[in-house]
């Protein structure tokens, strides 16, 4: 299969797969409200049925809040990841079957954030 086809089918993926997004940015949400953080579901927003699927996760920090947006993106040969909205495929922080995993990956960025003089 070519690379401009293999593009077009992962764009039809994402645009049809809206209920599959859901249910996996649901899981990661429930992965790092057990790590202590909040989360803004923006999938969820009957006013955006045409936005982007977002799964905002914030914390507080010393100087303020710190966030970071997921969202869920197709791979090739079927398959689903997490990634940092809005850094395209450059953002990939893990395969949709592991939210522990992806979770495990908000919460490195968080702290980073929040305590970036100590790294």
């Amino acid at each position: 299969m070519s690379v401009r086809a293999e593009h077009r089918l992962l764009g039809w993926r994402m645009r049809s797969g809206r209920a599959v997004v859901i249910r996996h940015l649901d899981l990661l949400a429930v992965a790092v409200a057990a790590k202590g953080y909040r989360h803004i579901k923006l999938y969820q927003a009957a006013e955006f049925p045409t936005r982007p699927l977002v799964l905002w996760i914030f914390a507080l920090g010393p100087n303020g809040h710190v966030r970071v947006a997921v969202t869920v993106r197709a791979m090739p040969r079927r398959g689903w990841a997490y990634y940092e909205a809005g850094r395209g495929r450059c953002g990939y922080l893990s395969r949709c079957g592991d939210p522990e995993c992806a979770a495990g990956q908000v919460d490195a960025m968080l702290k980073h954030r929040m305590f970036s003089a100590t790294w």
